[in-house]
């Protein structure tokens, strides 16, 4: 029975194979005879593969290569080092830790926001998404000026001295206050999504509301939850400003030290090494998060009455609610008052009169990074935002051989933590034949390929609601692939467009994980800037710095909204949001 059972098996699968090839062959034909669109896709793999999986091999061999010879040799000298081991598992427990409590906040703002009607919507919608527009290392260098050894609450208000500010928990808040937000935008869109009549007809069968809230919406929300959480995950183990500021040499976190190990010991690949294993834990949860947890999503679509969605949250609940809401928001009103007071004060901590002293340094001995960062990030932007719509249409609209492989390679540089990511542009760009360290065009590639999968997140999600009929429309009337996505689908594609920009424009001017790796004389970054400027202890120079990235990231986001509505707004009815 068993053999009968093997043997259908197998004339099965080969019966399938067939079937395969023979698709596989109509993709082929189908794309040989539009040369167009076979260019655009051989340039697009080409360069995904040269620019985000070559370096990524690179770092990989260099771990485990040694004189050409593979050799794990370093591998165990970092696992017999109890610091290095240390560092690992640093950094493990702050990413959970941090993955916990910033979705834990991230949910308190969503669930506020989508079940509520508490006033001041607008102001906490604000609130939540600034830390995603400032510089990632903002959150620690206000808890030094607020918390520190001079602090204005520890020294000033309370009277303390000697406050152990780095370490686990300066780092933990730091962490938190910065990547909350990405937990809210990822819940704020779960809930607004779960219907909430589900809710109110739990309710009029007599459930209480905490048991609706417990087993109707958390269930539903659950993917969204563990979605945010591992996002959290990545984003705290990529990060390297907060915990080069904060973490300090009795909490070391393994990103640091192999930075420290390239810069300060020289040690290419020790730090190449350091670097793979921190990519590790990194790759298992993007993949858990990309083929696990998002095929695991619960949406009620129904039709959202209005009048619906106060009903699970009585008065009590909902103002303590507003009252938890509030508090968080002027924690980071705190945090971003103190670096503007920061930015006038002549001497934080000591001699707190006003000046424009610090201004006055930045735009002049410091102008120079300002005009290289607007420089690399005014190039970069465009281009990137118009690779990540052309990548995500190829991918929903397109059928072709290497699709999935082109989807899971070009969002890799999501999940891949800016240390791996600037010690792999170093090992790929430093000899022929591509000899591109110290230039302006690896820094421009690495923005460019670095922060394209939110682009493409946007657009395939904006493609799969949009009917292709409207396209196929446009091709039988006699247009080509190029006027077809120029005329029709990239205008429909606005609002992901806009995002693409705005988040790749924010990201160039506020990296500093990879980019730190890459600047050189010839090319500085104002965050590279702020790093220099809190570690030799002129914080009013890294505040002043803050201040007028803030304002560029800001004036740019409102520039770019206008142009594209002008641009397309006869095209395309939507209002665009941010």
């Amino acid at each position: 029975m068993s053999g009968c059972s093997l043997g259908v098996s197998i004339i099965m699968k080969t019966g399938e194979i067939k079937p395969y090839i023979s698709r596989k062959y109509r993709e082929l034909r189908i794309l040989l005879g539009d040369p167009l669109l076979f260019i655009v896709i051989a340039i697009v793999g080409i360069s995904v593969i040269l620019f985000i999986l070559y370096p990524l091999i690179k770092v990989i061999l260099s771990g485990i290569v040694i004189n050409d010879r593979f050799s794990f040799s370093i591998i165990k000298e970092i696992v017999s080092s109890w610091y290095l081991r240390q560092a690992f598992r640093n950094s493990i427990i702050m990413g959970v830790t941090t993955a916990a409590l910033g979705t834990l906040v991230g949910f308190l703002f969503a669930f506020t926001l989508a079940r509520t009607d508490i006033p001041f919507k607008r102001f906490f919608n604000i609130i939540a998404i600034i830390p995603i527009v400032s510089p990632p290392f903002i959150g620690a260098l206000s808890i030094i000026m607020l918390f520190g050894n001079n602090g204005f609450i520890t020294a000033g208000v309370l009277g303390l001295s000697n406050v152990k500010i780095y370490g686990f928990r300066g780092l933990l808040v730091a962490q938190v206050v910065t990547f909350f937000p990405v937990a809210f935008i990822t819940l704020k869109g779960v809930l607004d999504s779960i219907s909430p009549t589900l809710e109110d007809a739990a309710l009029d069968l007599g459930g209480s509301r905490w048991n609706v809230f417990r087993r109707v919406t958390l269930p539903l929300a659950v993917p969204g939850i563990a979605s945010a959480m591992l996002v959290l995950f990545i984003e705290t183990l990529a990060d390297f400003g907060n915990p080069l500021v904060l973490a300090g040499s009795r909490f070391p976190i393994l990103s640091v030290q192999a930075y420290l190990e390239i810069t300060g010991m020289y040690n290419l690949p020790k730090g190449a090494a350091l670097s793979l294993i921190l990519l590790v834990p990194s790759m298992t949860a993007y993949i858990i998060q990309k083929y696990w947890v998002s095929k695991h999503r619960y949406i009620t679509v129904t039709g959202k009455p209005t009048s619906s969605a106060i009903k699970l949250v009585n008065k009590p609940a909902k103002w303590l609610l507003f009252s938890g809401t509030m508090l968080v928001s002027l924690f980071v009103i705190l945090i971003y008052l103190t670096i503007l007071w920061g930015a006038f004060a002549k001497v934080w901590g000591s001699d707190n009169s006003l000046t424009l002293r610090h201004f006055g340094y930045v735009l002049g001995v410091g102008f120079e990074a300002v005009l290289d960062t607007l420089v690399i990030a005014g190039i970069s932007t465009p281009i990137s935002g118009v690779l990540g719509m052309v990548i995500a249409f190829l991918i929903v609209r397109k059928r072709f051989i290497g699709r999935g492989a082109l989807e899971f390679t070009s969002m890799l540089s999501f999940a891949v933590p800016g240390t791996v990511i600037g010690i792999g542009y170093i090992l790929a760009f430093n000899r022929p034949p591509l000899v591109l360290t110290g230039t302006l065009a690896i820094l421009l590639i690495n923005f460019i390929y670095r922060y394209v999968p939110v682009g493409i997140q946007s657009g395939v999600a904006i493609l799969q609601q949009i009917d292709p009929s409207i396209e196929e429309a446009a091709i039988d009337l006699g247009a080509d692939s190029r006027k077809t996505f120029g005329r029709i689908t990239l205008p429909l594609m606005v609002p992901a467009f806009f995002s693409g920009l705005i988040f790749a424009f924010v990201r160039a001017m506020t990296a500093i994980s990879a980019a730190i790796f890459l600047v050189s004389s010839n090319w500085q970054l104002m965050t590279v800037q702020i790093m220099s400027q809190v570690e030799s202890g002129r914080l009013g120079a890294a505040s002043a710095f803050s201040v007028i990235l803030v304002g560029i990231i800001t004036a740019a986001i409102l520039i770019i909204r206008w142009l594209l509505h002008l641009r397309f707004s006869g095209m395309q009815g939507s209002e665009l949001r941010f």
